[in-house]
């Protein structure tokens, strides 16, 4: 039995940390709020859901693709965002959703915090965390939220990004 070399202990080693920083994430996550966005098993059929102010999504029934735009990271007064994110989740899991695009380019301001149930949703299904699920898009107008939320989208999930 040969060795390995420096090389594959040190990919090893990166390995092992990433996954201990994952584990480590996706326990704060889960202790930092009261709203679940694990897959449920209800069964829902939506298409189209109304547009809210500061966020909105809609399923494509077609490619099966949800499609999240954010314009402002805060409540609109009638639903929280953890609310928002659960129920939009919840659609994508029923409508049995393969990949997830979160528009990112209109974020004006907001809370980066309550982007938390965005990144629980993505990292607990995980269709969406591999290549190919989730596509981020960004543009220069993104303000500090959405760069926060695409910097976590990165480090945790695997996204394509469009700019």
């Amino acid at each position: 039995m040969s060795n390995p070399g420096p090389k594959a202990q040190e990919r090893r080693v990166n390995r092992l940390s990433r996954t201990w920083i994952l584990a480590v994430l996706v326990v704060m996550l889960a202790c930092s709020g009261e709203t679940p966005v694990t897959p449920g098993s209800q069964p829902q059929v939506v298409a189209q859901v109304g547009q809210e102010k500061n966020y909105s999504f809609s399923i494509s029934p077609s490619d099966r693709t949800v499609r999240v735009r954010f314009t402002r990271v805060r409540s609109d007064g009638t639903e929280s965002i953890s609310a928002f994110m659960q129920r939009m989740f919840a659609s994508a899991d029923s409508a049995g959703a393969k990949r997830l695009v979160v528009d990112l380019r209109s974020i004006s301001g907001g809370d980066a915090f309550l982007l938390v149930p965005l990144l629980r949703g993505v990292l607990a299904r995980e269709r969406f965390a591999e290549r190919g699920g989730l596509f981020v898009v960004v543009g220069d107008a993104s303000f500090s939220p959405a760069q926060n939320a695409a910097t976590l989208l990165r480090q945790y999930a695997n996204p394509i990004f469009v700019r």
